[in-house]
Formats: C-alpha cells, sequence, structure tokens
C-alpha cells in the first residue's frame, strides 16, 4: 500500500499541504491518524523525528477546519494538549502555526474562507490578562500543563471551556509515570 494513501481522509488543502511541505507520511502517522479519527485511543511512541506531532494533531485540527468551513466550530476547548513540559509547550504553538499558516494560504490563493481556529498556550507563566483572554475568547486548541489544567479545572469559569474537549494529547507521559505529578493528572483527566 502506498503511505500516501491515508492522506485521503483529510480535507484536500490538508492534504495538498501536507504532499507539498512534509511529503510521504511516517509509519506513526499512518497508523494512528486512521485510529485517532475512529475515535480510539492512541498511543504513539515513536523516536524524535519520526513525526509525533503531526500524527497527534492533523486529524483533529482537520476535524476543527472542516467544521469551521460548516460553521458549527464547538464553542470552548476542542482539543487540549498536555504537556509537563513548558518550554515544549511554547514549542507546539509555535510548531502549529506551520500548518495553520499553510493551509491558511491555500485557502486564500484558492479565494475559499478560511475559519478562525484559535489555539492559546496556559502555564504558570500565563500573565493575569492573557488567562481573562481565554476565558473571554476561548481557543479551540489550549496548550497547558497538569497543574496549569487542574487549577482550570478548579474554576467554575475556566472548567466551562473545558466541557467541549473531543481530543486530549498528552505529551511526554513517560516522565510522568509513577510519579506524584502523574497521579495528579490522572485525577484531572
Amino acid at each position: 500500500m502506498d503511505r500516501s494513501e491515508v492522506l485521503n481522509i483529510f480535507h484536500p488543502a490538508v492534504k495538498e499541504w501536507f504532499l507539498t511541505n512534509i511529503g510521504i507520511p511516517s509509519l506513526p502517522q499512518v497508523e494512528g491518524w486512521p485510529q485517532i479519527q475512529s475515535g480510539k485511543n492512541v498511543l504513539i511512541s515513536a523516536p524524535t523525528g519520526a513525526g509525533k506531532t503531526l500524527a497527534a494533531f492533523l486529524e483533529s485540527i482537520n476535524r476543527l477546519l472542516e467544521m469551521g468551513i460548516r460553521n458549527e466550530l464547538p464553542e470552548g476547548v476542542f482539543i487540549l494538549y498536555v504537556s509537563p513540559l513548558k518550554a515544549l509547550n511554547n514549542d507546539i504553538n509555535k510548531n502549529l502555526e506551520i500548518p495553520f499558516q499553510g493551509i491558511r494560504r491555500l485557502f486564500t490563493e484558492k479565494g475559499e474562507f478560511f475559519p478562525d481556529i484559535r489555539k492559546s498556550v496556559r502555564t504558570g507563566d500565563t500573565s493575569q490578562y492573557e488567562r481573562a483572554q481565554v476565558l473571554k475568547n476561548p481557543p479551540h486548541i489550549l496548550i497547558t500543563t497538569p497543574e496549569s489544567l487542574f487549577l482550570m479545572l478548579t474554576s467554575v469559569k475556566a472548567r466551562e471551556i473545558l466541557k467541549n474537549v473531543h481530543y486530549m494529547i498528552i505529551d511526554e507521559i513517560h516522565t510522568l509515570l509513577g510519579t506524584k505529578r502523574g497521579v495528579h493528572l490522572a485525577l484531572s483527566l
């Protein structure tokens, strides 16, 4: 089987962006995307550089994109990304801009509407103003830490924006196994 066939599950612009900018999907992507699309829980374990971030995110971003095209974007957070490493959260936020910008450019070139899919980072370093903005205009993608997630769950207003979470991406989970932080995260999830 041609590994690029798995890209047929995506919107044509997402498929075009991937083929043009990434190329042939990696094995974690080929095996992960159909499972994620079917609603199954998926554990992706692969070496650095194997495309784990896109394996984890691209199907859910595609789902948001298709919902946005139909004017059906959900209120509040739809994709919740949790990492125990604050620095990784900022990297993920920056790395997600690459597919967003590329796919948005394809839509613009074709004169098509690109939905307003919002993302935000919420960690202990997030300013009070930024936290208020997250509550006022919730992102569709929230990137956070286990501790910040717990604090959000203790707040009635913040908890409200988490009621429509459809995807949870837990990164670097191996660093939490057997630790108090890991137990704490398990309770939050």
